[in-house]
C-alpha cells in the first residue's frame, strides 16, 4: 500500500489577495549575494569574496498575523470561554498551543458546497443533505472540510468576498456529533463580512455576526481557513494532517494542511 499526499494549503506570498489590505502578509527576500557581507561580518577576518561564488545565504523577513495563509483557529479566537453547553459556567477557551494534537490527524470528510452563492449561509439541513448524498455518517473527531466557490476565486481580487459560510445551526450540527476540527477554502468559516453586514443592516440582529465562529462559545472547536485544492479530494477516504505551529497563548497557528490517501 502506498500513500498519496495532496497539499490542501495555500502559500504565503506577496502578490496574491488572500486577506483584506491591512492584514496581507509582507515578505522581503534577501538573496545570496546581498547577504555575503553580513555573513562575512560574523566571522572576523573573512572577506565576502572568500565565500563560494561570493554568496552568503538566502533569508526572508516576513510580516504576518497568525491568521495569514492556511491556518488553524483555536477556540480562543472566537471567545474567551468555551463549552458552556457542556459544563455549567463553561471554561477558559484554549489557545493554539493547547489544542489537542489528537484533533489534528483524523479521517477527513469533504462537503461540496460550491453550488451555493457567495454569501449564502449554510444550514443544518444543507449539511445533512450533503452527508446523505455522499453516504457518510459523521463519527466523533472526523475532520469536516467545506469546499466552497472561494477555492476557484483564489488568486483573484474577489477571493475575500467569495464563497458561502457556515451558519450557527450548521456548525452546531457538526459539533453535536463529535466533530472538533473543521475547515474551509474560503477566507472565513462564516459568510463574507460584506454579506453579513448587509443582513445586520436589514435586521439589526447582532447574533448574525460571526455566528458560525461564536458557536465555539457553546462547544469548543477549531477550524482551518484558507484551504486550497479541495476540489481534487474525494468526499471520504483520506486522513487530514493539520498540526499548527505552537505559538504560546495565540488565537491561531500557521498550518501545512495535507490530505493523505492510502492506495
Amino acid at each position: 500500500m502506498q500513500r498519496r499526499f495532496v497539499d490542501i494549503s495555500m502559500p504565503i506570498e506577496n502578490e496574491i489577495v488572500s486577506d483584506p489590505p491591512p492584514l496581507r502578509p509582507k515578505i522581503s527576500y534577501i538573496e545570496h549575494q546581498a547577504s555575503a557581507a553580513t555573513v562575512a561580518g560574523l566571522f572576523p577576518g573573512l572577506l565576502p569574496e572568500q565565500l563560494p561564488d561570493q554568496e552568503g545565504w538566502a533569508v526572508e523577513h516576513v510580516e504576518l498575523t497568525t491568521h495569514s495563509g492556511t491556518h488553524l483557529d483555536a477556540p480562543w479566537h472566537y471567545h474567551s470561554s468555551m463549552n458552556h453547553a457542556l459544563h455549567p459556567g463553561g471554561e477558559r477557551a484554549i489557545t493554539i498551543d493547547e489544542v489537542p494534537l489528537d484533533w489534528c490527524f483524523r479521517p477527513g470528510v469533504k462537503l461540496d458546497f460550491r453550488h451555493f452563492a457567495d454569501g449564502y449561509v449554510v444550514t443544518a439541513a444543507d449539511v445533512e443533505q450533503e452527508l446523505t448524498r455522499i453516504g457518510h455518517t459523521l463519527k466523533p473527531l472526523d475532520i469536516v472540510l467545506i469546499n466552497t466557490r472561494a477555492g476557484s476565486a483564489y488568486g483573484s481580487a474577489g477571493y475575500v468576498e467569495a464563497g458561502c459560510g457556515m451558519g450557527a445551526e450548521a456548525t452546531r450540527y457538526l459539533l453535536e456529533r463529535g466533530v472538533r476540527l473543521t475547515g474551509t477554502d474560503a477566507w472565513s468559516w462564516d459568510a463574507p463580512f460584506s454579506y453579513t453586514a448587509q443582513r445586520f443592516t436589514e435586521t439589526g440582529d447582532a447574533s448574525l455576526i460571526w455566528e458560525g465562529h461564536k458557536v465555539g462559545r457553546d462547544i469548543g472547536y477549531c477550524h482551518l481557513e484558507k484551504l486550497h485544492n479541495l476540489e481534487v479530494l474525494s468526499s471520504t477516504g483520506f486522513v487530514v494532517s493539520c498540526f499548527p505551529v505552537k505559538i504560546r497563548g495565540a488565537s491561531a497557528g500557521w498550518t501545512r494542511a495535507v490530505a493523505i490517501f492510502e492506495e
